[in-house]
């Protein structure tokens, strides 16, 4: 790869993120540190803005932690980017469970507080992935490369409490929500579950749709997830969740990109390429 390698660094302590930043220059200093980050949401908009090569996640940050960001980033990557996407390195403080986890998934991480020797050895292993990358890849090239990310990140997510090692929220109980309580004014509206077609994630709110109403609740997707019974409700994008019995067809456009049209509503929505391994004809 010809092009000057570029990294961002999400971290939400000043110190530490200087300190990386410090190692890095006297460990590689061709690298050029492009933007530094402190919280989920702006490192996302950065990456996206900026098109690193190479992106520092920091597991635990305000707004969305690292595997949320790294899944944000691979849903929202340009189909036609400017950049291949970025090698990812996951930087922790977690215990061998985690350490495993990444380990199976075949990303890179180095643990807090960053060791000089153990960061000299992640700079050779990104250098060499970087001298395999074609100076000008293809769109095809491209693609294989960020679906290859995808299908990692996808196991690694799909690891079992891996998400509660990392200190993201705790679930509640599965599969237990039957009627949603919903503020109608000064009246509390039964929605139930089963009336609705799919849930919308929108600021602090959660839009919940169903044929021929809309609601807003103050909730999470992340803390409603876990109250759905997941043979029922699909995330079909990191924003989304369809019941899957109201889904009347999965489109794929001439780019390979997947929608769903609804049968009760006119909403098409997109599936991410996180999730568009669900949709295959039997």
């Amino acid at each position: 790869m010809n092009r000057k390698p570029t990294a961002l660094i999400a971290e939400d302590e000043p110190l530490l993120a200087e300190h990386l930043r410090q190692q890095l220059a006297a460990l590689w200093p061709e690298l050029e540190i492009i933007a530094m980050a402190a919280s989920g949401p702006e490192a996302l908009a950065a990456a996206l803005r900026l098109q690193p090569t190479i992106c520092f996640l920091d597991i635990r940050m305000p707004g969305m932690t690292g595997l949320e960001l790294a899944q944000a980033l691979a849903e929202d990557w340009p189909d036609e980017p400017a950049a291949p996407f970025p090698l990812l390195v996951f930087v922790t403080a977690h215990d061998e469970y985690a350490l495993q986890a990444f380990e199976r998934a075949a990303v890179d991480y180095v643990l807090k507080p960053v060791q000089t020797e153990r960061l000299a050895r992640t700079c050779e292993r990104l250098q060499l992935a970087l001298s395999k990358v074609p100076a000008v890849p293809t769109a095809s090239e491209l693609s294989q490369g960020t679906q290859g990310v995808v299908a990692q990140l996808r196991e690694l997510l799909a690891v079992p409490g891996l998400a509660q090692a990392l200190g993201q929220q705790t679930p509640l109980p599965a599969a237990s929500l039957r009627v949603l309580q919903v503020s109608v004014g000064s009246a509390i509206q039964m929605v139930p579950i089963g009336d609705v077609v799919f849930f919308e994630a929108a600021d602090k709110y959660v839009r919940v749709l169903t044929a021929d109403r809309e609601y807003l609740i103050r909730a999470s997707l992340r803390e409603l997830l876990p109250q759905l019974d997941p043979q029922v409700f699909w995330q079909v994008h990191r924003s989304v969740v369809v019941r899957i019995d109201a889904v009347e067809r999965a489109q794929r456009d001439e780019a390979g990109r997947l929608s769903l049209q609804l049968r009760q509503r006119t909403e098409r929505l997109n599936v991410s390429r996180l999730h568009a391994h669900l949709f295959k004809g039997l």
